[in-house]
């Protein structure tokens, strides 16, 4: 998790296009509201990290908090939980949305 926040408003249905097709795909991560604001970086292989804030997406059915990448080379990807410590891995696929959510208890040797 990237340790500065941004204050976002929430974002709409319809609001977030994706570039997906090809060997691009897009990446949801769903985060708890208390990570609103906050930023998750994401990496794959040896690459430099990316980030992107968590922000309230409001949908007809409701609303739920997500971090959204909108246009990833396919491959795997570790998401960090801070900065030495993965979260996960997500494999992104050429035209497909991966969906990651959010571990809810602290992994296994984080800060």
């Amino acid at each position: 998790m990237h340790e500065h926040e941004h204050t976002y408003g929430p974002s709409e249905t319809g609001s977030v296009v994706l570039d997906i097709g090809g060997d691009t795909g897009a990446l949801i991560i769903y985060a708890g509201r208390d990570q609103h604001g906050q930023e998750i970086e994401i990496s794959r292989d040896d690459e430099p990290r990316t980030h992107s804030a968590v922000r309230e997406r409001r949908v007809q059915d409701g609303t739920f908090h997500s971090a959204v990448y909108p246009d990833l080379p396919a491959g795997f990807y570790t998401v960090w939980w801070d900065g030495r410590t993965p979260a996960g891995t997500i494999a992104v696929t050429g035209g497909v949305i991966a969906e990651f959510v959010w571990p809810t208890s602290t992994p296994r040797g984080a800060d």
